[in-house]
């Protein structure tokens, strides 16, 4: 089965969890929003309102199915390309894991729009500064560290042990997105998780995301996304 993505073309965001699934199973799929009249088809299937249309991008056509949230899509995929545990419980911890990213997600993005993403950054600078800075005192602590202890205690290579999952994919993405957005304060951060630090890496070496993170598929972070360079907000 040939896979459709449905998100916006010129970013990574929210999307890109999926993409870094679909790439290191091998999965066959079409990245839809970026070929011809791709964000037409997208907003169509949005607009449906008949069966169960997806509230927003990203959202995963699989046969006849059609499955909305970054979490949930993952939930999905798991199962089916060996990227979560077999049993109920083991694929239930990792969903939860995956949740715990996604409310992370939210206030990554929270740093550079704190009063709403109706309005420009430039509208909301001094709220955005107050936002960082609690948020690399407070927030990155708590869950990174989180998933640094996680590793830790389970003594793999991978949060849930030797075996590679979802959420191991995901985590690479808050390294690097962060890496990116905040050059400075990762920096001086990465010494507090030498876990995710290695586990990053780990990932990055695998042969189907090396290879993608090589190819043009991998859109390049940019000012659009959820992981955003301002400098005034790197410390």
């Amino acid at each position: 089965m040939k896979y459709e993505l449905y998100y916006w073309p010129e970013i990574q965001g929210r999307g890109e969890y999926v993409r870094l699934a679909l790439e290191e199973a091998g999965a066959a799929y079409v990245d839809v929003a970026r070929g011809p009249r791709g964000i037409a088809a997208m907003m169509k299937m949005m607009d449906a309102h008949k069966g169960t249309p997806p509230f927003a991008p990203p959202f995963l056509k699989a046969g006849k199915l059609v499955i909305g949230q970054t979490a949930n899509i993952l939930l999905y995929l798991g199962a089916r390309h060996a990227l979560a545990p077999k049993s109920e419980a083991g694929q239930l911890w990792v969903h939860q894991l995956q949740l715990t990213i996604t409310d992370f997600v939210v206030e990554i993005h929270d740093t550079h729009h704190p009063l709403g993403p109706s309005l420009y950054y430039e509208d909301q600078k001094p709220p955005a500064k107050k936002r960082t800075a609690d948020f690399w005192g407070e927030r990155v602590p708590k869950y990174l560290g989180y998933f640094d202890q996680l590793l830790e205690d389970n003594g793999g290579a991978y949060v849930t042990g030797r075996r590679l999952t979802y959420v191991d994919l995901s985590l690479f993405q808050l390294v690097a997105g962060l890496r990116y957005a905040f050059p400075k304060r990762m920096k001086a951060f990465e010494t507090d998780i030498p876990g995710l630090v290695g586990l990053h890496d780990r990932v990055a070496a695998r042969p189907n995301i090396k290879a993608y993170l090589e190819s043009e598929r991998r859109i390049p972070f940019n000012e659009q996304g959820i992981f955003r360079r301002y400098r005034e907000l790197d410390g």
